[in-house]
């Protein structure tokens, strides 16, 4: 008990439920117990939070960059700890980096990087590759010279890829993809999500039934729900075991759809089954206000919820947000219960990538952990038991410090 941690003194939201007076206990990186604030062994260091919310660790299943720099510039594990580095001062504590279309060498780099990264417990938790197999026509900010259809090499690749590095996310067109290639790279551990696709409801409805278990982020780059034609939006909040992932950012959605989504999910299910992405870039934890995208200058707005990230020709281009941001949101536009606002940060997302040891506090679960105070704003995230100051200031000198 000598060596415990143990955090009390701020309301517990274990990924599912509130708890009041609840204190946790942790040991070795791990949830040891959540015992009665009145039940504190005396020999165990205590942190008091003094008020405020303490809950899961975010999970941000679309980062494809920050603290200035974007994974595919250099798809290496260093940038991939400092990507996560950046968004850990927003509650974030598992990420999975995120490749935008390019060359296969570069791919090839990216999952070698992630094999090491997850090794290295850095806060990454996986890879997601998005492109190259997407649609040229809902193309969006990649470059669509590299787009192409899943071939049987790539499924030997990709199923590798999940076997070594444990999570690995796949946004596919459905254009560019089989219903029996996807039921293969389910097979394989893959988890498949459509996106970038101009495709039909029908079409979609039977790469679900064969195993793709997501859409990426809904209504952004795909076939959008009309009165007779319902398209790949209709498709996924009709299908009921499918997962969306949102941009709560104010600028990629209107936050009317959104609500509406949410409750076409929540009446078939009980539970929204959205969760929050960032789908961020560079500038995330940057203090620049542009970045290169593939020889495409990409400039940050000010205006509304949060900054807008536009291509010249105000093509949007990723996102500036941040989860604690996201969820800030969902509270005061899209009529979501705190409960469920930090559930789509932290248990959903959980769910959504099977990662079963983060998301919940739990015995036996990981101490990935965010203090927020009433305003839902970060104090401190814990990664692994270990804490980490959560002041937006010391970020840039922390990602300089990984860099060097």
């Amino acid at each position: 008990m000598m060596n415990d941690l143990v955090l009390t003194g701020a309301r517990l939201f274990d990924g599912e439920r509130f708890h009041g007076d609840k204190a946790v206990v942790i040991r070795d990186g791990r949830i040891a117990a959540i015992v009665p604030g009145g039940e504190i062994d005396e020999s165990a260091s205590k942190t008091d939070l003094r008020g405020g919310i303490l809950a899961p660790g975010f999970i941000d299943a679309q980062v494809n960059g920050g603290g200035g720099i974007m994974l595919n510039d250099a798809p290496t594990t260093q940038t991939m700890e400092v990507i996560a580095a950046a968004h850990r001062f927003f509650g974030t504590t598992s990420v999975l980096p995120t490749l935008i279309t390019d060359r296969q060498r570069v791919t090839e780099q990216a999952i070698e990087a992630a094999i090491s990264a997850v090794r290295a417990d850095v806060g990454v938790a996986g890879l997601h590759l998005e492109g190259p197999h997407l649609s040229p026509v809902r193309k969006g900010v990649h470059l669509p010279a590299l787009m192409r259809s899943v071939e049987e090499g790539d499924i030997a690749v990709l199923s590798a890829a999940a076997e070594c590095i444990g999570t690995l996310l796949l946004t596919v067109a459905a254009e560019q993809v089989t219903a029996a290639q996807v039921e293969k790279l389910a097979d394989a551990g893959v988890i498949i999500s459509i996106g970038h696709s101009d495709i039909r409801a029908e079409g979609a409805r039977r790469l679900f039934d064969a195993g793709a278990r997501g859409v990426t982020h809904l209504f952004n780059a795909m076939s959008q729900l009309g009165s007779r034609t319902p398209g790949l939006v209709g498709a996924s909040l009709d299908h009921p075991s499918v997962w969306c992932g949102i941009v709560a950012d104010g600028h990629h959605v209107d936050p009317m759809s959104l609500r509406v989504s949410l409750r076409a999910k929540q009446a078939m299910l009980g539970e929204g089954r959205l969760f929050f992405v960032t789908d961020a870039m560079a500038l995330v934890g940057s203090s620049n206000d542009v970045f290169d995208l593939h020889g495409r200058m990409v400039q940050r707005k000010a205006g509304g919820f949060c900054s807008k990230l536009t291509l010249e020709e105000d093509t949007i281009a990723g996102s500036d947000l941040d989860m604690a941001s996201a969820v800030r949101f969902g509270v005061h536009e899209l009529d979501l219960t705190l409960a469920e606002a930090l559930a789509m940060a932290t248990s959903y997302p959980a769910r959504f990538l099977r990662l079963t040891d983060r998301g919940l506090v739990r015995r036996g679960y990981r101490a990935d952990l965010v203090h927020l105070d009433e305003t839902l704003r970060v104090t401190t995230t814990w990664v692994s038991g270990t804490s980490r100051c959560a002041n937006v200031n010391n970020v840039r000198e922390q990602l300089d410090s990984a860099l060097s």
